[in-house]
């Protein structure tokens, strides 16, 4: 009788799996079939590439759509348990907000012919295809034939990750409307403006020479900043000091602040590993093409040097008192993430010892941002700040590691570049162009970021009440808790 349950129970288990890993099996078997139409016929028929060329993007996107999940199980685990709702309500929301943000405006200024000409004559948005001439014959021109709107929706899910970075440092104290409302601003007009510079075929930025190939710039940089501004002007966290019963700052005036775990660390490392999984599509997607060998070499790179940040932080942490001389979750979660943000920019043009490196100094940089924005008193509850804003520019400038045949000033005409067959000159060209194009794009940034959240503040206000963070924005901004019955005193 003991057997017969037992092989009850195994029969029991097996079948959901088989399910779940069906589309799983169905999905490889037909990019397959269509990889080996494709070989037979790619010199006949360029439609057969083009279909295996969108169906790649395709899949790219719904993996870094994907990490929308990674992003809220991150940010609910790192902050406290009576706000938790709260920021998974911010992060579905957000995504809404910025579809609609890029389809009206965002994508017709991002990659339109000229954002000028299309708010004065009304092309492309709502993504009508009149304003995207430039744009279709860039395509054309480098063999990727996509559908344009194929090509919205995978730089729609980078334009969420953008609005999504702000809601981990600005969580547990922001006002959801002033949220939301700069995530439209930002989706709608900051993100896709300095993405122009960078990404259009008639960018300024592109033309000088500049390299982001999946965004490191112009995704996570710009977030980032985005999310720095947001926090300086909210202040940190309060918590209620026991001998006054007041509300005052984590952050005492003895230097020392008070401590706020999180809540959930099995959530946040759950997060991280999305994440990890989802940057594949991010990183590999943005190639727009379905290469076999680039995209290996590509996934490749990113994988190591999420691994080497990961390994990295954790032994930094080892090393430092602050940290306890013990390896600490939450940094080394913000290691691996950190890594992945470094290699966004370069993970095409790098060899893999590049990468190695690359992802051993997000790593350490991770730890020291961390502590530095804490000495300084802004107030980042998940890191989003250390790792997107701090990792983005290194790995920005991390572009000049590159292999030599593929800086920017041996492929293209650049007016900065003056090749003259000298790889260290040719570096320190790139360099200086990166550098330029990081101030032009983090200036912008940091500026019509303070304008914005500033006019909300004004006009509507940007924190919450003292009582309401005291008592948790779950039940007192959405009138639910997100464990039941589970209450607790709580800083």
């Amino acid at each position: 009788m003991l057997t017969i349950k037992k092989l009850k129970i195994q029969k029991k288990w097996r079948l959901p799996s088989l399910k779940f890993c069906l589309p799983l099996i169905a999905t490889i078997l037909l990019l397959w079939a269509q990889a080996a139409l494709g070989q037979t016929t790619s010199n006949d028929s360029g439609e057969q590439l083009d279909t295996i060329n969108t169906i790649w993007v395709l899949l790219a996107a719904f993996r870094v759509f994907f990490m929308n999940a990674g992003f809220g199980m991150l940010e609910a685990g790192f902050c406290r348990y009576k706000n938790a709702a709260n920021i998974l309500t911010k992060n579905l929301l957000v995504f809404a907000i910025a579809t609609l943000a890029f389809w009206i405006f965002g994508f017709a200024l991002m990659m339109g012919d000229s954002p000028i000409n299309n708010i004065l004559r009304l092309q492309g948005f709502f993504l009508d295809e009149g304003g995207f001439s430039n744009y279709n014959n860039y395509l054309i021109k480098f063999g990727k034939h996509i559908p344009l709107k194929a090509t919205f929706l995978f730089q729609l899910v980078f334009a969420g990750t953008a609005a999504t970075i702000v809601s981990g440092a600005v969580a547990e104290r922001i006002k959801l409307k002033a949220f939301l409302w700069f995530s439209f601003f930002l989706v709608a007009l900051s993100y896709p403006i300095t993405g122009h510079w960078v990404w259009a075929p008639n960018g300024w930025l592109k033309q000088l020479g500049f390299v982001d190939f999946a965004g490191s710039t112009v995704v996570h940089a710009v977030g980032g900043m985005a999310a720095l501004v947001g926090a300086w002007l909210l202040g940190p966290r309060k918590y209620r000091r026991e001998e006054d019963r007041k509300m005052v700052s984590r952050y005492k005036d003895d230097g020392t602040r008070v401590p706020i775990r999180p809540h959930n660390l099995s959530m946040a490392t759950l997060g991280c590993f999305i994440l990890w999984l989802g940057w594949f599509g991010f990183n590999g997607g943005s190639l727009l093409k379905a290469d076999p060998e680039q995209i290996s070499h590509i996934l490749l790179t990113t994988n190591i040097a999420a691994a080497t940040g990961a390994l990295t932080a954790a032994l930094t942490t080892s090393k430092l008192k602050y940290f306890n001389n013990k390896p600490e979750l939450s940094m080394i979660i913000n290691g691996v993430l950190g890594g992945l943000v470094s290699i966004t920019a370069s993970s095409a043009y790098v060899e893999l010892w590049a990468a190695a490196f690359i992802g051993m100094v997000a790593g350490r940089l991770v730890v020291l941002l961390v502590y530095l924005f804490n000495l300084w008193k802004i107030d980042d509850p998940v890191g989003a700040i250390s790792v997107h804003l701090g990792c983005g520019i290194w790995g920005t400038l991390a572009v000049v590691l590159s292999n030599q045949n593929k800086l920017p000033c041996d492929q293209i005409n650049a007016p900065l570049c003056n090749t003259n067959g000298l790889a260290l000159i040719e570096r320190s060209q790139q360099l200086g162009i990166q550098v330029f194009g990081l101030v032009a794009v983090l200036l912008f940034t940091f500026l019509f970021s303070w304008i914005t959240w500033s006019i909300l503040k004004a006009r509507i206000g940007i924190r919450v009440s003292d009582e309401d963070e005291l008592k948790g924005l779950d039940l007192q901004l959405h009138d639910v808790e997100t464990y039941h019955g589970f209450r607790k005193e709580e800083v």
